[in-house]
């Protein structure tokens, strides 16, 4: 019977909650909805608060009661985990109530929420980016604030993500056997983030990226990449000395100047074909050069020849002949 009692109770308490949430979406009584919001609101049923406070900005609009439905339904939108709808209501509140003592607190929520807001590190990192310009302006503008002490911990955080997905991109480039591509990419990401705790990684990745490409070069950059190699080799042993990445960075470092030996003798057999192979070709030229001018020499006596008979035949031609003589008889 108790058990019946209670189910007819509970039943009708919910009834009497759908009708006043029923009720007030229907009202245009300004007090009557925002009391409900805020029942709703302390009882944690965002949504249901949500819906009736996106009723009154016009009910509330220039009364005492405004600041209390902007700033509570960012709160609401901010549990209920919209968090770029929080972060812009938090921010309009600062900039609506300035007098408000409840505008650092907005300022801070602000930020946090596009914090709250960035994705994983493999995903569009633009909320990140936002979150980390957020948080610095409110450390800008509350430099003294109780609320700025973690601040710094959270840009060090979402900083961080940002460096690590770049990471990943270039590593990406480096499994691909894009070496070239990687080792672009790594330099890039030292740029941007100098202060990287990546670096000793970078660092590796990067000489195996430079190793390979040397090591599988074309003849014509072949030195010119064993040589920056090497030196980035020796450069990751001075600067972490005595790690793991200093050991790679040495054996790679030996593996280089014996391909480098090896290159030069490579380099000076060619030199030396190359020299012979000139020598041949200056041979051939030459006979080449000789076969023409003995070409030309007899040419030009076969022109002369012809040119001789010419002007001969010329001659008789133009030569009249010796006129009759005649005889008289004595």
């Amino acid at each position: 019977m108790k058990k019946y009692i209670s189910l007819v109770v509970l039943s009708m308490f919910l009834l009497s909650c759908k009708t006043e949430m029923d009720q007030a979406m229907k009202s245009a009584d300004k007090d009557f909805i925002l009391k409900v919001a805020n029942e709703k609101f302390a009882k944690k049923k965002w949504a249901d608060a949500l819906a009736l406070y996106d009723r009154l900005p016009n009910l509330v609009a220039g009364t005492d009661d405004a600041p209390n439905v902007v700033f509570n339904s960012a709160y609401a939108n901010y549990y209920d985990k919209n968090y770029r709808l929080a972060a812009n209501q938090f921010k309009n509140f600062a900039i609506s109530f300035p007098q408000d003592p409840r505008k650092e607190e907005a300022a801070y929520l602000s930020a946090l929420c596009y914090y709250e807001g960035s994705l994983q590190y493999n995903l569009d990192q633009s909320n990140t980016e936002s979150a980390i310009t957020e948080l610095q302006s409110f450390i800008n503008d509350y430099p003294d604030s109780e609320r700025s002490k973690n601040i710094n911990q959270l840009i060090d955080e979402l900083t961080y993500k940002l460096e690590f997905k770049a990471f990943e991109n270039a590593k990406q480039y480096f499994k691909m056997g894009e070496y070239k591509a990687a080792s672009v990419a790594f330099e890039n990401v030292l740029e941007d983030f100098p202060a990287t705790k990546l670096r000793p990684k970078i660092y590796d990745i990067s000489l195996k990226s430079k190793y390979e490409l040397a090591i599988n070069s074309v003849y014509d950059l072949k030195k010119e990449r064993l040589d920056a190699a090497a030196a980035y080799a020796k450069r990751i042993s001075a600067e972490l000395p005595n790690s793991e990445y200093s050991k790679t960075a040495d054996d790679l470092y030996i593996k280089l100047e014996a391909e480098k030996v090896k290159f030069a003798k490579l380099q000076e057999e060619v030199e030396k074909r190359k020299a012979e192979y000139e020598v041949k070709i200056k041979n051939a030229e030459a006979k080449e050069n000789e076969k023409k001018e003995l070409a030309q020499e007899k040419n030009q006596l076969q022109l002369e020849k012809t040119a001789e008979k010419t002007r001969r035949d010329s001659a008789k031609i133009n030569t009249p002949e010796p006129q009759a003589t005649f005889k008289f008889k004595r």
